[in-house]
């Protein structure tokens, strides 16, 4: 029980700080609201727990032995990263007599997780603190992948609930355009680590 709560500990700290899920569940938030935002929630909370389970079974073996899989996913990452900051900076409703464009799906949001920085080092940091080579390493990816899933759930919409609140804050387009502007920014700004190689 201790470890399931050390691991709780890891899990929140490490997501509920800002990151490219938490600024993107923000601005989904203030652009979409939170009906339209839970396929994109569901798809952080479900795609980063499958990920972990993924690392902690094997896939770090893998980029181990091929170590140009781990830099093209470094790089496909920093280039959908710096295409959703477009995104967000062009999502104010109806610009230019525009439609608000969509929201996340569940699958985009899962599959995000793939290419994004936090998360892979959420996930391997987790896996390496929290596994015991002299016990099944399986049951305790299981476990760790568990915790994280429960744990994301409040944090996400936390960072929902800021957007939706900020949609209140925000009373015209011109504001709106502004935050847009200001998310898509820190956005690339959380992508500046990931490029020093």
């Amino acid at each position: 029980m201790e470890l399931i709560l050390t691991i709780a500990l890891f899990a929140f700290s490490s997501g509920i700080t800002p990151g490219p899920n938490n600024i993107m569940l923000m601005s989904s938030g203030v652009n979409f609201g939170v009906k339209r935002s839970l396929p994109h929630l569901f798809g952080i909370c479900i795609g980063f727990p499958a990920m972990v389970l993924a690392i902690g079974l094997g896939l770090s073996a893998v980029f181990q032995s091929f170590p140009v899989l781990h830099s093209i996913i470094k790089y496909v990452g920093i280039t959908y990263l710096l295409y959703l900051a477009w995104l967000i900076a062009n999502s104010s409703a109806k610009m230019n007599g525009k439609d608000t464009p969509s929201p996340l799906t569940f699958i985009q949001a899962a599959a995000f997780q793939w290419v994004n920085p936090k998360a892979w080092v959420m996930g391997i940091g987790a896996v390496a603190a929290f596994t015991s080579m002299s016990h099944t390493l399986a049951p305790q990816v299981a476990t760790i992948s568990l915790v994280f899933f429960v744990v994301a759930l409040p944090s996400a919409f936390i960072w929902l609930g800021f957007g939706v609140a900020l949609k209140r804050i925000l009373k015209n387009q011109k504001q709106q355009k502004i935050f847009n502007v200001t998310m898509a920014l820190l956005l690339v700004l959380s992508i500046l680590p990931m490029i020093r190689p």
